[in-house]
């Protein structure tokens, strides 16, 4: 019987940097657009109905005395193909749940531990988005929670905490939160930007300089940093990490563009960079709600993040420039490719517009495409 990987076990391999050899048989579109990426992976993209009658005419393409992991868009197909190899003598397996399961599948790694707190971060490995949880004497606080909330109650658990505080930095593009859902089911305080829109019940943030723990010592101080959306929010956390949300990444900024006012945005986004961030010191690590490259944004400790300092360095053409090439930049990178579905999802986490879990996952399939990148032109 042929053998299969979770999402979770090819995450690991994907997080350790192994060697993989993948056999993605999806169609040529699907397989361009996205892909499971990570630094020693070889990709093979063969479209099923190419191997309805067999796999000779790919044997001279696959490794000989290597594992081939078999990946479709739901399962069935690369079962299939798995089996195929499987009689030929190939130790082959296919991915549980197809891309679908890679895309939902949330891997969580610790990110900072004192006296005061603990703190762990949830990659999306599938789709490059970040969330976190604040662990400080019993009460946690969500991150950017995505829409799987029973991974966060399952983390809390863990740490016997309860989930008292959820924050979203901003109205998420890309995927749908999981925010307002997370508050309902736990009783949560659930804090976001007024100005984002959003017509359900939660906390201005406008109304907050500070979101203080209850009876615990772990102080969190939002930052209002516009740019890539007009509510885009930071949290400076026991001036030691910043959660910048879509507004600071790893390897670039967040991108101005997707309300179609990419001048405007951008000038705040200036503002922000300039005034804000470049008040907080270069040891401060930053923890983004988004990267583009999991090997390049990946630090030594497994996390997504870096030192404010190193940031600025490798993105010296951002950080230090005129305001005038700062906005020719942005607005050059903005003109890429938007994220799939973008407006829909937005009207989602905004509250006009309701979907089931089969149409969210529909909408969600797919990478960011949040990030604005320095270019070296």
């Amino acid at each position: 019987m042929v053998k299969l990987w979770t999402a979770e076990q090819v995450a690991k391999k994907v997080m350790n940097e192994e060697r993989m050899f993948i056999l993605d048989v999806r169609n040529n579109d699907a397989f361009e657009d996205w892909k499971i990426e990570g630094k020693n992976i070889t990709h093979l993209n063969v479209p099923y109905f190419e191997l309805l009658d067999g796999i000779n005419d790919i044997k001279e393409q696959l490794p000989e005395n290597e594992e081939v992991l078999v990946v479709c868009a739901k399962e069935g197909s690369s079962k299939m193909v798995a089996e195929m190899l499987d009689e030929e003598g190939y130790t082959a397996y296919y991915l549980q749940g197809g891309m679908k399961s890679w895309s939902e599948h949330l891997e969580k790694v610790k990110v900072h531990e004192d006296e005061n707190m603990k703190v762990y971060q949830f990659i999306r490995v599938g789709k490059g988005c970040l969330s976190y949880m604040v662990v400080s004497d019993g009460e946690a606080l969500i991150v950017d929670p995505s829409r799987f909330i029973e991974k966060y109650e399952a983390a809390a658990k863990e740490e016997n905490a309860t989930i008292t505080h959820i924050v979203d930095s901003h109205l998420h593009a890309d995927h749908i939160s999981g925010g307002k859902m997370l508050a309902e089911k736990t009783g949560a305080s659930y804090y976001l930007m007024k100005s984002e829109g959003a017509i359900y019940d939660f906390l201005p943030l406008e109304d907050y300089q500070k979101i203080e723990f209850k009876n615990v010592s772990l102080e969190v101080l939002a930052v209002k940093t516009p740019g890539h959306t007009p509510g885009s929010v930071s949290f400076f956390v026991n001036q030691k990490l910043l959660f910048s949300g879509d507004t600071i990444f790893v390897s670039g900024l967040g991108r101005p563009d997707l309300g179609n006012k990419v001048r405007e945005w951008a000038k705040d986004l200036y503002d922000t960079v300039y005034s804000k961030v470049s008040e907080i010191a270069d040891d401060v690590v930053v923890l983004p709600g988004h990267y583009g490259d999991l090997d390049e944004e990946k630090s030594v400790h497994g996390y997504v993040g870096d030192l404010l300092g190193n940031i600025r360095k490798e993105n010296e053409k951002m950080f230090h420039t005129t305001k005038e090439d700062f906005l020719d930049q942005v607005e050059k990178s903005a003109s890429s490719v938007k994220p799939p579905n973008f407006e829909e999802i937005v009207a989602i986490n905004r509250g006009h517009q309701s979907v089931d879990l089969e149409q969210m996952v529909e909408l969600e399939i797919g990478p960011n495409r949040c990030a604005v990148h320095h270019t070296d032109e």
